[in-house]
């Protein structure tokens, strides 16, 4: 035998001992610690190996099928306990909804927002921005008639530049990003700014920057090998330059607030912030600081920035798949409203079809299929095993809306899921687009708002059709990383 050949079998019979031991080791530190199940991590890398970068989602889905509901994989030598199915999600967001309570790490933004704002804080400062922000968002969007005339307004808008187009085909993208961006600005920057006004179309470029870069498989590199990601320039280097930018514009609208601001007669979101910042302006403890207020409003940003439009654009694609359902939605809208007068929040309690099929639009994009990440505010016994203090967990969304004990054909659009035998809309806690427990979105009412006026007045006006016949498999969510967007495709909007 040459020397080469006994250095190769040297260097084989050294990597087997290695991965030997190894093995050993961390099965014994499994057992030691009663994690729940998982593969066995590299040192250094943890279980990179054991996902596939952009499909991220697609790849966490098939792991519960060989580990079970609670597994737990290492980002580096750090472990992570990923929650599955309906029932385990639900024991931890809402039966213990104050040890699952706080936010977890989310390295490829963590370094920008630092604690602060609504999204990514927790403790007390996050117990304060969360209740102002419900409160207010439940004032100015649930409260307030005006915000449903503004919804219906920019829904009307919609169809008259729909109408212009002459039922030619159309990506509807950009169309439906620009009417809804509209209403969320009059929630949070109120109604003294012209639209097209640069600075305003900026924060939502910024925005949508953001959410693809931090969509990118370099920014889920960055939140599964952090340690090493520190390290390599990439794209997700710029998720902190542009959320830099995007908060540059925000301090420009809020010193726009501040110069014409009546604390007797709050606009919106920014008033209302700058209202409780002076009023607590001698308690030094107050969590109501401008740091607080740019960074809350950059986190709302980033979650209304194409949710509402990503969700209309999976439901248009489905309708166009299933002629069927949109003939059902028009027969519905035509008793219950007519053609002559515009939807009303009020009419959604007499049309359950309608209520069905937006949720089940809902579950089956399945949007955000990962959830934000969570933490355990303490050592916790959860389903036979240790979930150790300040462990990251995911609460696998995705999980729960495909959930086979929850919808009975979970992987296909069945609006009966939300249907009882009498036709009658059926609320299912298993629906969790908005999320459960204390981290539930606080946005959700708005958003249900907006997707059933949207809805229903585009569908009022016109038929959507298309020369392409889409499969079962073009229309079914690709479960590639934190946010599942529909493929690129174009519809005719055919006036009724």
């Amino acid at each position: 035998m040459s020397l080469m050949d006994t250095i190769g079998v040297g260097t084989l019979l050294l990597l087997l001992i290695t991965s030997i031991f190894i093995y050993m080791t961390w099965n014994k530190m499994y057992k030691k610690r009663n994690l729940p199940p998982g593969p066995t991590p590299l040192p250094l890398i943890g279980n990179f190996l054991n996902i596939k970068m952009g499909e991220l989602a697609g790849s966490l889905m098939k792991l519960r099928d060989q580990y079970g509901p609670v597994y737990t994989l290492f980002f580096c030598m750090r472990p992570v306990v990923f929650i599955c199915g309906y029932q385990a999600v639900k024991e931890a967001l809402v039966d213990h909804a104050e040890i699952f309570g706080i936010r977890g790490r989310v390295p490829s933004i963590d370094k920008f927002t630092q604690g602060y704002g609504i999204g990514f804080a927790n403790g007390e400062r996050w117990k304060q921005m969360r209740q102002f922000s419900f409160k207010t968002l439940r004032e100015f969007g649930l409260g307030k008639k005006s915000t449903e005339l503004k919804i219906q307004e920019e829904a009307q808008n919609l169809v008259n530049e729909i109408k212009t187009i002459n039922g030619l085909p159309i990506d509807p993208s950009k169309l439906i990003m620009g009417a809804v961006s509209r209403v969320f600005c009059f929630i949070i920057f109120g109604n003294q700014f012209e639209y097209e006004d640069e600075k305003l179309t900026n924060i939502f470029s910024f925005a949508k920057e953001i959410a693809r870069l931090m969509g990118t498989p370099w920014a889920q590199l960055e939140d599964t090998l952090p340690e090493v990601m520190k390290y390599i320039l990439g794209p997700h280097k710029k998720i902190i330059d542009v959320s830099e930018e995007l908060v540059e514009c925000i301090k420009k609208r809020v010193e726009i607030n501040q110069a014409t601001l009546d604390p007797n007669c709050p606009r919106d979101y920014i008033d209302c912030f700058l209202i409780k910042m002076e009023q607590e302006k001698h308690n030094p403890n107050t969590e109501f600081t401008m740091r607080n207020l740019l960074i809350s409003v950059h986190n709302l940003v980033l979650g209304a920035t194409d949710s509402v439009g990503i969700t209309l654009r999976h439901a248009f694609l489905i309708l166009l798949t299933y002629p069927d359902v949109q003939a059902k939605l028009h027969e519905e809208i035509d008793q219950v409203i007519g053609r002559n007068r515009l939807p009303l929040l009020s009419d959604r309690s007499q049309m359950p079809y309608t209520e069905a099929v937006i949720n089940e639009v809902q579950r089956f994009a399945d949007i955000s299929p990962l959830n934000g990440t969570h933490s355990v505010t303490k050592d916790v016994q959860f389903r036979g095993y240790t979930i150790p203090k300040g462990t990251d967990v995911y609460p696998l969304l995705c999980t729960v809306h495909r959930d086979p004990s929850q919808f009975s054909t979970p992987y296909q659009f069945n609006p009966k899921h939300f249907l009882d035998e009498n036709g009658k809309f059926k609320k299912n806690d298993a629906m969790m687009a908005f999320s459960a427990g204390k981290r539930r979105c606080p946005g959700e009412g708005l958003a249900l708002i907006e997707l059933f006026l949207f809805f229903t007045i585009i569908l009022q006006n016109f038929t959507l059709t298309s020369e392409k016949k889409f499969t079962e498999d073009e229309i079914a969510p690709k479960f590639t990383g934190f946010v599942n967007h529909p493929i690129c495709f174009q519809l005719s909007f055919i006036p009724r």
